[in-house]
């Protein structure tokens, strides 16, 4: 056992959002000199090496080291993931299959806490716990061999025949349609072409800034990033087991009760992957109306006395829980989809390269610094004044009025929405919602 401090628990669990932050900032040059798919492929090197280096800690420096490669990994898969898939599918699935990767990432953290019961008792059980990671990053690296490169990148770089002919393997090219997407493709790759012809290679990042067309697009991707992170997500998945000790549940018990956290968030995300494409972007942000409620119970849960009403006080904070998690697995999965079909071709590397570190900023913050602010607030504090604050005051109004829908739209189509002043993505939010309509 490393027996770690509170202090040194908190850098562990935060460290790999940190880690992150790196291999996002590393996601632009692998994926636009490598391609979508190698980065990909480098990703599952680093995570095999941090689950290694984790697995084998003998003190906790180790175990620093090891956290910070698998966050390394994370941040290059976690940014290029989207992309990838959002650049090969039709844009009537695209939804549905970016919202995939979220239901791994649930997934994995049931699979998580389902181990962390398994090995809770035994001798060194930890180093099986943080080990584990190996299974799925193998996993992810023979599946990638299968995998073709991304079309629009290939068409990025100028190789035209080649991306027609992973075209082909990906698509229904006898419909009309997805010869006319091509088409698009090639017009829209030429055009970037011509208008970046002398830029550096850094100019992308200054050019999500200067077009007025990235710039909206990188507003609206940070901010439903930071709506998704800011409500606390991670935070309460990292520290389930804490969170359930101090509602009155044993260590051991509050181990396996995690599982019912993680089993709520991989069950929300089904519906996203099945409906999210058919009601809509807009219609389905407004799940975070029903994760708002969750918080609330959470809430009230920890203002009940422990003492002499501990069945009330484990089933209103369980009730809150359940309902949290399984509406905020609907809505995380919007907050992959969003950013990675929402920026041009010439930036979308460097604008998921922002977005992503933003992402994990977050979540880094939120994570070192869940013991301050439950200090700080309370935990009632915590639930309801902050996560359940920036959900309710920021998070509706914003998605209610600048909210573009892009349902249903080939990625060229998103580049005219975004291409629009602000205030006409306004009127038009107002003018559907006047008629009683979110999604258009």
């Amino acid at each position: 056992m490393l027996h770690l401090s509170s202090h040194e628990a908190s850098l562990v669990s935060s460290l790999m959002p940190l880690g992150a932050v790196a291999g996002s900032i590393l996601l632009t040059p692998f994926s636009e000199m490598l391609g979508r798919k190698t980065s990909l492929v480098i990703s599952c090197g680093f995570y095999t090496m941090g689950a290694i280096i984790c697995a084998a800690a003998l003190n906790v420096q180790t175990m620093y080291a090891g956290r910070f490669f698998i966050g390394v990994g994370v941040g290059l898969e976690g940014g290029g993931i989207g992309v990838y898939i959002a650049e090969c599918v039709p844009s009537t699935v695209r939804g549905r299959l970016v919202s995939l990767y979220q239901f791994n990432i649930a997934l994995g953290e049931l699979f998580g806490y389902i181990v962390g019961v398994i090995f809770f008792e035994v001798h060194g059980g930890w180093r099986f716990m943080v080990g584990s990671s190996l299974i799925f990053s193998t996993l992810l690296f023979i599946g990638l061999l299968f995998l073709p490169e991304s079309p629009r990148w290939l068409m990025h770089k100028g190789r035209v025949g080649e991306s027609w002919n992973i075209w082909k393997r990906l698509r229904d090219v006898s419909l009309e349609s997805e010869q006319l997407e091509f088409l698009e493709l090639i017009q829209a790759a030429n055009n970037d072409k011509d208008l970046h012809a002398n830029e550096s290679r850094f100019q992308a990042y200054f050019d999500l800034i200067r077009i007025p067309r990235n710039r909206r697009a990188l507003i609206f991707a940070s901010i439903m990033i930071g709506l998704g992170q800011l409500t606390g997500i991670n935070a309460i998945m990292y520290y389930m087991s804490t969170l359930m000790g101090r509602i009155g549940f044993s260590e051991k018990r509050s181990v396996a009760m995690s599982m019912v956290g993680g089993a709520a968030l991989l069950l929300g995300t089904i519906p996203a992957i099945l409906w999210m494409d058919k009601f809509g972007r807009r219609t389905w942000s407004m799940t975070i109306i029903i994760f708002s409620v969750g918080l609330v119970l959470v809430g009230v849960g920890y203002l009940i006395n422990i003492n002499t009403n501990l069945v009330a006080a484990e089933g209103v904070y369980l009730t809150g829980q359940i309902l949290y998690n399984m509406a905020f697995g609907s809505y995380a999965a919007l907050t992959w989809v969003l950013p990675s079909e929402s920026f041009s071709l010439s930036t979308r590397s460097a604008g998921m390269t922002v977005a992503s570190a933003l992402l994990y900023i977050f979540t880094f913050t939120v994570t070192y610094n869940f013991d301050r602010m439950q200090a700080a607030m309370t935990y009632t504090g915590l639930t309801l004044g902050f996560y359940g604050g920036i959900a309710v005051v920021i998070g509706i109004p914003y998605q209610l009025l600048f909210m573009p829908e892009t349902k249903n739209r080939t990625l060229e189509e998103i580049d005219g929405i975004f291409s629009r002043p602000t205030r006409e993505i306004v009127s038009e939010n107002i003018m559907w919602l006047k008629r009683g309509k979110l999604s258009y």
